[in-house]
C-alpha cells in the first residue's frame, strides 16, 4: 500500500465513529503508557467496559497515580491499578514481569501504547537510544494475552516518508539494511549522534514495531488463543511530540492546526479500542494485521517487499537474541511457544 499525503489529509478529515461497545467484566486489560495522551484516553473506554481489573503500567509514580483518580473521577471505576514501569530500563522491564507473574493472573487485553517523539539521541542506562524498539517490544508480560496490540503509524514506509516529509526525509542506507546487527547499530551512539541519521527517527520505529508484530504472529501456532495487531491511533492532539523544538515544533503547530483539529486523543484512542475489540466473533481476520481508520488495511509496500521481509526476519532474530541475556525467559518462552530461528 502506498500511503500517499492527499490519502492523510482524506483520513485526518473523515469523521470518526463512537468507541465499540462490549462486555468486559470478567477480563483484565493492560494499558502501557496509561498516564496522558491515547493511552489514558483508552483505559477510560475500557473503564467504562467494567473490566475485572484495569492495570495501568506508567514510568512516573506520581503521574500515574493522578491518572488512576482522574479515571475514577471522570467514569466512576474504581478496580483500575497503577503499575510502574520504565521501557528505557530493562531492569525495569524485568521487574514488572516478575510482577505480573505473581500477582498478574490471567491478561486478556495488552494495548504496548509507550512512545516517544524525539530526534536526538538520548541514552538510557543500558546503552541504547531511548526511542530504540528493544526497549519497547521488551515489554510483554510473559504470560500471553488473548490480544495483544502494538502500536505504529501509517507513515511506517521509508519510501512513503520520503515523499510525505521531504524537509526531512527518512533515509536508512543501504549498509544498515544489510549490518547483522541493525537494531545495534540503530540504537547506538555512533550511528545516532548523526542528525542526519535521526531524520524521522519516529516513523523508523513505528516500521520496527510493524516489523515485530508480522514477525511474532508469522511464529505463532494457529491454535495459539493469542491475537496480535499493528494500529495507528491517526495524527492527533496528544503529547507524543512534547519535546519538538524550534522549526519542527512550529511546523508540527501548523500540522496540528491544518489537519489534527478533529482528532483529539480521545478520538484517537477509539482506534486503539477498535483495533482490541473488533471481530470477537472472529478473532482471526485480526490475526497479524495492521489497522487504520477503524478498518484492516495492507502494510506499506516496503514491509512486504523482499527488502523489508529480509530486514523484519533479521531484526527479529536479533531482538530475541538480546533480550534473551536481558531475561532468560525470552528466550525459553521463544523456544517453547514458538516456531524456530528463522534464516535469511
Amino acid at each position: 500500500m502506498r500511503y500517499s499525503f492527499w490519502s492523510f489529509i482524506v483520513e485526518q478529515w473523515k469523521p470518526q465513529p463512537p468507541a465499540l461497545k462490549a462486555d468486559l467484566t470478567s477480563q483484565t486489560v493492560l494499558v502501557l503508557g496509561a498516564n496522558t495522551g491515547t493511552g489514558f484516553e483508552a483505559s477510560k473506554h475500557f473503564a467504562t467496559k467494567r473490566p475485572e481489573r484495569l492495570i495501568l503500567a506508567c514510568r512516573s509514580q506520581s503521574k500515574g497515580q493522578a491518572a488512576v483518580g482522574k479515571l475514577k473521577a471522570e467514569t466512576g471505576y474504581t478496580k483500575a491499578g497503577l503499575w510502574i514501569i520504565d521501557l528505557a530500563d530493562f531492569s525495569s522491564v524485568r521487574r514488572f514481569a516478575d510482577k505480573f507473574e505473581r500477582e498478574g493472573g490471567r491478561l486478556d487485553i495488552f494495548v504496548e501504547n509507550a512512545a516517544i517523539g524525539s530526534s536526538t539521541y538520548n541514552a538510557t542506562k543500558d546503552n541504547w537510544d531511548i526511542s530504540q524498539p528493544p526497549l519497547h517490544l521488551a515489554s510483554g508480560p510473559p504470560l500471553a494475552p488473548s490480544h495483544y496490540q502494538n502500536g505504529t503509524i501509517a507513515l511506517h514506509d521509508p519510501q512513503t516518508c520520503r515523499r510525505f516529509e521531504r524537509r526531512t526525509p527518512l533515509t536508512v542506507d543501504k549498509t544498515v539494511y544489510e549490518d547483522p546487527d541493525v537494531l545495534k547499530t540503530l540504537g547506538g551512539a555512533e550511528y545516532c549522534s548523526n542528525p542526519k541519521n535521526m531524520r524521522g527517527r519516529y516513523p523508523l520505529t513505528k516500521l520496527f514495531n510493524l516489523f515485530f508484530v508480522r514477525a511474532l504472529n508469522s511464529r505463532l501456532p494457529f491454535s495459539t488463543p493469542l491475537v496480535i495487531t499493528s494500529v495507528t491511533p491517526g495524527y492527533c492532539y496528544s503529547e507524543l511530540r512534547r519535546e519538538f523544538s524550534g522549526m519542527m515544533a512550529v511546523i508540527d503547530w501548523f500540522m496540528e492546526k491544518a489537519l489534527a483539529f478533529s482528532s483529539s486523543a480521545e478520538v484517537g484512542s477509539r482506534r486503539l479500542v477498535w483495533s482490541a475489540l473488533s471481530h470477537q466473533d472472529q478473532p482471526e481476520k485480526l490475526r497479524g494485521e495492521y489497522s487504520s481508520n477503524f478498518q484492516i488495511v495492507e502494510a506499506s509496500d516496503f514491509a512486504l517487499s523482499p527488502e523489508g521481509v529480509k530486514m523484519q526476519v533479521r531484526s527479529w532474530n536479533e531482538l530475541v537474541e538480546i533480550l534473551g541475556k536481558v531475561d532468560p525467559r525470552v528466550a525459553a518462552n521463544v523456544e517453547k511457544y514458538l516456531s524456530r530461528k528463522i534464516e535469511v
